[in-house]
């Protein structure tokens, strides 16, 4: 289906206003080559191979225009943002394991190479810069970069040269409008943390910008601690583009926001630093893994950070997913971020099923090994490119339980999970499952005295189970749809998965 936030815009773009890259040259170590274009992709046949090692030097020439921004990137947004400069230069392709990685690009997802950028960027002095890399020269720049007991080198030219550097970084975005404030946070990591917004915002949105900056030093501190250290020294967090898009140290936000709305985008823009950049898996090829991670952290932070004191804070995610199911609309994870049928099943696959594979994964390894096995992912594959598998085997790593049929039910097919309280009579109880999908499962007895006792009942492919106070039963084999089991006492109600992080998709018959 069309995407709404587009449909027909692009085509109404007048000439003036249409964007567009055209490689005006590219030699290969001097010598010219030969290329051709397909779509958004150059196809190039380069001269002589690169063997395992070799390295050569690539010239490129090309010459672009800004569109009026209708997605991700353009010139004069809707709230008046001059420039918001994404996906303004042509990228290398990734190239690995799998081959070359060379889907369209269609404003959606990417997909890149890391590399050291060095960027001057020549603008009228008025506007101010902000985005990936630091200034090499603040003190002939000012605009908020200056070091205040240094003397300022004041230029008479009418434009000034914006020299940058960002060191293992797979992207290069900046902003820049004549009407920005800049304003500084130095955090207690050493990481500076830069805002940019517009001065001629509503006093309630300026309110909440100046409220945002000590939240966002909270946010770097929460995801630095509970995913892996932040490598860069800096964080920009710019109001620009169309809503919210990440990019490499910073991010574009719409900025006429309550400040909910504008400490929500920008801890989840900001989570995706860890995983769309330093881990940077390929998100054109499994979203989810970006998406949903970024959502499950992001999540977890924000109920932190903002005291909301949600039992369980991926509730919402959880309601999407049951309502797709409803609608019969469901893709599986593994489908490619470009070819959902659905724009509603891209988006709730990637984030909200990517979120719930992980709260999932609490409920059958346990918290603390979900937790850990967070840190142990990005301590092992960060600037890697890893692979849905890689995240199982760290997982199982801390774990000791295998994970192969999880990844493979949730991540790759549309099997659902439905389990029931059959029956209970006398001291026994017989559950049932109905869905395609097996799960260990957690049971709360309630006896007629008024006592509780809680079982688990581990699936018989995890080899293992996790840590618990739970009595622990027999395994049950994902072949058998139903499971008996006794217990001591006379029975008041029985009640699966009280912890309520099971994605049962109909939880109805659950308690009995």
């Amino acid at each position: 289906d069309p995407d709404s936030r587009v449909l027909d815009r692009i085509e109404k773009l007048s000439t003036d206003d249409q964007g567009f890259l055209n490689v005006v040259g590219l030699k290969q170590d001097g010598e010219a080559l030969k290329s051709s274009v397909a779509g958004t992709v150059l196809e190039v046949q380069l001269n002589k191979v690169i063997e395992p090692g070799e390295t050569t030097v690539f010239k490129m020439s090309f010459k672009g225009q800004a569109p009026l921004i209708v997605r991700r990137a353009g010139k004069n947004s809707k709230e008046g943002v001059a420039f918001s400069m994404a996906q303004w230069y042509p990228k290398m392709a990734e190239y690995d394991f799998e081959g070359w990685h060379t889907p369209p690009y269609i404003a959606r997802e990417f997909h890149g190479v890391w590399g050291d950028f060095d960027v001057t960027i020549h603008i009228d002095k008025n506007y101010t810069i902000g985005g990936t890399g630091y200034l090499q020269n603040p003190q002939e720049i000012g605009h908020g970069y200056e070091d205040k007991s240094k003397k300022l080198k004041k230029s008479k030219d009418e434009k000034l040269s914006w020299h940058f550097k960002a060191p293992n970084v797979h992207d290069f975005m900046w902003a820049a409008d004549p009407d920005y404030t800049h304003d500084i946070l130095k955090t207690d990591t050493g990481i500076d943390l830069h805002f940019f917004y517009k001065k001629t915002l509503e006093e309630k949105y300026l309110k909440n910008w100046k409220d945002l900056q000590p939240k966002t030093a909270q946010l770097m501190s929460f995801f630095s601690e509970n995913i892996g250290k932040y490598p860069y020294k800096q964080y920009s967090v710019i109001q620009g583009g169309d809503g919210g898009m990440e990019y490499a140290m910073s991010t574009l936000i719409t900025g006429k926001r309550s400040f909910n709305s504008l400490f929500g985008v920008t801890s989840h823009e900001m989570a995706h630093t860890w995983f769309q950049f330093l881990l940077a898996s390929n998100e054109s090829k499994h979203p989810w893994m970006d998406e949903g991670f970024t959502s499950y952290i992001s999540n977890i932070a924000s109920n932190k950070i903002l005291d909301k004191k949600l039992e369980n804070p991926h509730t919402g995610s959880y309601n999407r997913y049951f309502k797709m199911i409803s609608y019969r609309t469901e893709e599986s994870l593994a489908t490619h971020a470009d070819r959902f049928h659905l724009n509603s099943s891209y988006s709730t696959a990637s984030y909200s099923m990517g979120n719930i594979f992980l709260s999932q994964l609490e409920y059958i390894i346990g918290k603390e090994n979900v937790q850990k096995g967070l840190k142990k992912y990005f301590a092992d594959f960060s600037f890697k490119h890893p692979t849905p598998n890689d995240v199982k085997r760290s997982m199982e790593k801390v774990s000791g339980i295998h994970l192969d049929w999880y990844l493979n039910e949730w991540t790759q097919t549309t099997h659902t999970i439905d389990y029931s309280v059959r029956s209970i009579s006398n001291k026994q109880i017989i559950l049932q499952r109905h869905g395609k999908m097996p799960m260990p499962i957690d049971v709360r007895v309630t006896y007629k005295d008024g006592t509780l006792e809680d079982f688990t009942i581990p699936l018989q492919m995890m080899r293992g189970n996790k840590p618990t106070t739970a009595t622990v039963l027999k395994d049950w084999s994902w072949s058998h749809p139903v499971y008996r089991f006794k217990v001591s006492k006379e029975i008041s109600s029985v009640e699966i998965d009280p912890s309520k992080l099971m994605a049962d998709i109909y939880p109805a018959d659950n308690k009995k």
